[in-house]
């Protein structure tokens, strides 16, 4: 895939360094050597010394930036000096107790197998670099609430820039026909008001005419074990119904050329209507609203394989998947995503979306249940995610897949 980076940056080689040394713990001459060795530097051209700054101060350009990338993990507390050491630093006891974000352009292979990879950086650091066909993208971004949840997440002012940003060099890789789905929040209310906001009306013309995309469904993700909500307008106030559902919307660039086919994704069909097929179908003539709808005898006699699933997902949050990444988790030490979607809704989407052998890609990775889909179903994958735990707790559900590696880095 060309899409995979094919060389780890500096910045893996100098995290990996330290998670392969004993206990963690690494000094600066030790680090030199370890990374210069690993991306292929002799000796000499890592000791070669050029003129720097203003003053021309002789200065290895190489182990400068080194350094650079070393105070980088430090500001993300994956790293810290070793106390009374000079030049010598340890990986954080802290590191994976609280959230890490990726520095901005940085850019690590958490871990891969055969069909693809996850990415622990910004998404438009990678997608613009992306020159591989994509036949979906199908994604949770993070939902504009008032009080964000830890990952973070832009405002509703900010939102619709937001995803026309994140989709924008997707949408310009996305295959004739191929799809984005967004699974999106409907329970943002206007300030002290118990009305909904219109951001996703306000967003669905964007990506229209921004984007060129053209709105193919709104899907309900039906979830009847959500908490009650909003709490303050329904249970509080009175003035609101519970909310069961979840929007998914379903967009591509030409729905002349739409790659879906429901055949992918039927359902089985009821005893009922097995019985009836087996007996021949319909033996009665009846019509109903004013002619519009007619039934002869032997309607729905012939034997088919399966029925066309409806345009409501029923699927309840919680998964196997779920409980697994928990248990990985915790026993890491690590934070638990907040809102972690069930791999039902990708797998879903990616066999009525795509054929084996396509790209799907996902922007806002989280605990990467869309690749773990894609990769059940035998699509190509590419998921990035901002949070470094994330990926630490995702990376142990792909251990049993062809290929698999998981980064140092992240061991």
């Amino acid at each position: 895939m060309n899409a995979q980076p094919q060389q780890i940056s500096l910045f893996a080689e100098i995290a990996s360094a330290y998670a392969g040394s004993p206990c963690g713990v690494l000094d600066n001459d030790s680090l030199y050597s370890t990374v210069a060795a690993r991306i292929g530097t002799t000796p000499e051209a890592l000791d070669a010394r050029t003129p720097i700054g203003r003053a021309g101060v002789l200065r290895s350009t190489v182990k400068r930036k080194i350094r650079w990338y070393q105070q980088t993990l430090k500001q993300l507390g994956i790293i810290e000096h070793v106390p009374d050491e000079r030049g010598v630093w340890q990986l954080s006891e802290n590191a994976g107790k609280d959230l890490h974000r990726a520095a901005s352009g940085v850019k690590l292979v958490a871990f891969s197998t055969e069909l693809g990879v996850a990415i622990w950086g910004n998404h438009q650091d990678v997608f613009r670099q992306i020159d591989e066909p994509i036949a979906l993208c199908i994604s949770s971004p993070p939902y504009p609430l008032r009080k964000a949840r830890a990952y973070g997440g832009p405002d509703e002012r900010q939102y619709v820039d937001f995803i026309c940003e994140a989709l924008e060099p997707i949408v310009r890789s996305l295959i004739p026909g191929g799809s984005i789905v967004l699974n999106v929040s409907g329970d943002v209310f206007e300030p002290k008001k118990p009305s909904r906001s219109l951001y996703l009306e306000r967003l669905v013309l964007a990506l229209h005419d921004r984007l060129g995309l053209s709105l193919m469904d709104r899907i309900p993700w039906v979830n009847y074990s959500k908490p009650p909500a909003p709490t303050h307008w329904a249970c509080v106030n009175r003035v609101q119904l519970t909310t069961a559902y979840e929007p998914l919307y379903w967009f591509t660039n030409d729905p002349n050329l739409v790659r879906s086919d429901n055949r992918r994704v039927l359902e089985a069909h009821t005893a009922r209507h097995q019985r009836l097929m087996a007996s021949g179908g319909e033996g009665r003539l009846a019509t109903y609203g004013d002619g519009a709808y007619r039934i002869r005898p032997d309607s729905f006699g012939r034997v088919t394989a399966g029925r066309i699933p409806r345009n409501v997902l029923e699927r309840a949050h919680g998964c196997s998947d779920t409980a697994a990444y928990r248990r990985h988790a915790q026993a890491q030490g690590l934070p638990t995503h907040g809102a972690m979607q069930p791999t039902s809704i990708p797998d879903f989407f990616i066999r009525f979306l795509t054929e084996p052998g396509d790209l799907v890609v996902d922007p806002f990775g989280g605990t990467v249940k869309t690749g773990l889909a894609a990769e059940r179903l035998g699509r190509r994958w590419l998921v990035t995610e901002l949070m470094f735990e994330y990926l630490r707790g995702a990376g142990e559900m792909f251990r049993g897949f062809s290929g698999f590696s998981l980064h140092a880095g992240l061991i």
